[in-house]
Parts: structure tokens; sequence; C-alpha cells
């Protein structure tokens, strides 16, 4: 499977192209230099996340997402909340390395979790808990360790009569016949001990596109590379990871260096038609218009975070220097949403002095109730 572009569909693509690198570009600029800088690169994670579902066809709420993150939540979380936080955790582990980290084979078996960093590190046999508790073996009394010695005894003999039984058993059986592989319980069709499907080969296959990426401009690059991988399909139960890719080699490119794109934010608005087309032209199309769409709503919503910021320094700029206001503030700028007991837990005050904070802030509560309230900026 081949994934080069010849000139005649890159002069169809130049208008999109151009539309696109300019808006990853300003936001870029923009991100860099704004204040609210560290917060509006956080708050991207949450929404890139939630979009990752969307282009899946799954719903998650941002809210539900910023309670399960902070370990508050309400109730149960989904299957789908799960999946949103562990694309939340890989966009963080992928910020926080290096910027073409993610794009190397140790970076990709990290993340998809077949290998990489740590790997060898684990002790055959033992777990992280098991390793730990071996320090307190010392300290069992010696009437526990004479009784579980006798139950050791008494499971060994028990072990004895079983396994010669068992060999009479087989001895007169008749010879078996030969063995058919035992379907896993939570995959019932087999589908993901299918040895044909090796993920460690696509991802191979996947990275080869690379080279062809990096000769073309960063935005084409990265559509070549999102569109090479939902052909592809390295991995099936972290597919996701695709768009999370993209914006990671944007930010190796030095596209997008301020924050880590939010690839999905935009992709999500884009009809599901045109992201499927067969055509190639269009698929390529509704990805560059993805990332363009993307820049503009973050370009909206810093305006919308540099409005707030400045209305609450309007509000503390008089109180004294050990407020703690601006950091509330700065909690607010980089969560989604806020509640009393994150608050309470993150500046270390009372529930009841979290509610007054909040009050004294002037951020919009947004649910409307009584009882289980949040606030944050709309």
């Amino acid at each position: 499977m081949r994934f080069d572009i010849d000139n005649s569909l890159i002069n169809s693509l130049l208008p999109a192209i151009v539309q696109a690198e300019d808006g990853l570009a300003r936001l870029d600029e923009r991100a860099a230099r704004a204040s609210i800088g560290g917060g509006f690169s956080e708050r991207r994670h949450y929404f890139d996340a939630v979009g990752a579902l969307w282009v899946a066809g799954e719903l998650v709420h941002v809210e539900d997402l910023v309670l399960h993150d902070a370990h508050m939540d309400t109730r149960s979380p989904s299957h789908e909340l799960t999946i949103a936080h562990a694309v939340l955790r890989a966009r963080r582990r992928i910020w926080t390395g290096d910027p073409a980290w993610a794009l190397t084979s140790a970076g990709l078996g990290v993340l998809a979790g077949i290998g990489g960093e740590g790997e060898g590190d684990a002790v055959p046999g033992k777990t992280a808990i098991s390793l730990g508790e071996d320090d307190r073996d010392d300290a069992v009394d010696d009437a526990l360790a004479a009784e579980l010695a006798e139950i050791d005894a008494v499971l060994e003999r028990s072990q004895r009569l079983l396994d010669s039984h068992a060999n009479k058993v087989a001895a007169e059986a008749p010879a078996p016949a030969e063995p058919v592989k035992e379907k896993r319980r939570d995959d019932p069709l087999g589908l993901f001990d299918d040895e044909e499907w090796d993920e460690a080969a696509r991802l191979k296959q996947w990275r080869k596109v690379l080279a062809t990426a990096d000769d073309l401009p960063p935005v084409l690059g990265a559509a070549l590379m999102f569109e090479a991988w939902e052909k592809i399909e390295p991995l099936r139960r972290q597919h996701w990871l695709g768009g999370v890719l993209v914006a990671s080699y944007l930010r190796a490119r030095g596209k997008v260096t301020s924050h880590l794109f939010s690839f999905y934010t935009g992709l999500k608005t884009i009809r599901h038609e045109r992201r499927r087309s067969r055509d190639r032209l269009t698929r390529l199309q509704s990805f560059l218009e993805g990332m363009s769409e993307s820049a503009v709503l973050g370009l909206k919503e810093m305006d919308r975070l540099s409005l707030a910021e400045t209305q609450m320094e309007l509000r503390f700029r008089d109180r004294r220097s050990n407020s703690s206001l601006p950091q509330l503030a700065e909690l607010v700028l980089s969560r989604p949403m806020v509640s009393t007991a994150m608050v309470a837990r993150e500046l270390k005050v009372t529930s009841r002095g979290a509610l007054n904070l909040l009050n004294d802030i002037g951020v919009r509560e947004m649910t409307g109730r009584g009882r289980y309230r949040a606030w944050g900026i709309i």
C-alpha cells in the first residue's frame, strides 16, 4: 500500500494547505505569547480527548472527564469515559516528552503498551505489589507462620493425589485430538487473537510513511500520516492514537510548539461522509479543514480565556498578597470546569472557603442547581 502524493493532488489541495498552515501559525504564535497559554494548553487536552471519542461515534461529556481525572466521579465511569481518560493521559505523556519521542519505535511501544520504556525492568512472576510486600515477610509471627505451613502441607498432599488421579485417567484415555485454540471470554469472535493481525508489523509499516510526510509541508504531511493510520489500522484497541500522533508530528516539525495541537477538536466538526469518503482528495481535504477549524476554535477560546482573565484580575487586584484568588484563577483557566471539592483540594481550604472564593472571583455557575454545582468559563 503506497501513500505517495503526486503534483496534481497537491495542486488541488493547495488552498486547503495554505489555510491550514496560516491558521496553525496564528494559533501557535498567539498561544506562545499569551499569559493564559499554560491554561489553554491544559484545556485542549480535555477537549481533544472528548473529540476523539466523538469521531469514534461515542459521546463523552467533558464535565464527566474532568471529574474522573480528579478522582471525583459522581457515578461509576463508563467504558467510553475510561477510553477518553486514556486519550487524556496519552496527550499529557506526549507533551511532557521530547517533540519527536512519540514517533519513535520506543515511544510508540510505550503508548501502545507493546514495549518501550521500562521493558525488562520487571521481575518475572512478581508484580510491583509483591515486590513491596517482600520486605514485610520478617514481621510475620511464628504462630501465623506455623499455621500457613500446615495449610501448605495439606495443599501439597491434595495436589499429589489429584496429579496421580489425572495421570491414571490420561493413561486409560485414547489419544487426544488436535488441540483447538480456546477463545478468550472477552473476545468471543477471536478478533484480538488473530495471528495475521500483527500490530508491531503494522506500526512499522505506518512509520515508513514518515519519510514521505517529511518531504511535504507540515500540515499535508500530518494529513497523509492520519490517512495512512486510518487505512493501515495498526492498533485495534487504540485507534484514537492516530490523531494524537498527528499533533505530536506537528510539534516535531515545529509547526505548533506552544501546545499539543488538538486535532480531533476540529475534525469532529467535519461530516462523517467526507472523513470516510472513497475519494482520496475529499478525505485529505477534510483532514486539512479539520486542522483549520481546530485553529479557529482555539483562537476563539483564547479570546474567552483572555477576557475572563482580565475580569478576574480586576477582582483580586487590591487583595492582600497572600490571597488565594490568583491560584484559583489559574485553576479555573486550566480546567473546563471546577467544583468546590476540586478547589478545596487544590488550594487546601475548606469547602465553605472554596465556595466563598468562587463567589469572590466571579466565575459563572454552569449547572443552575443548588447542589453538585460546577463553575467554569463559557
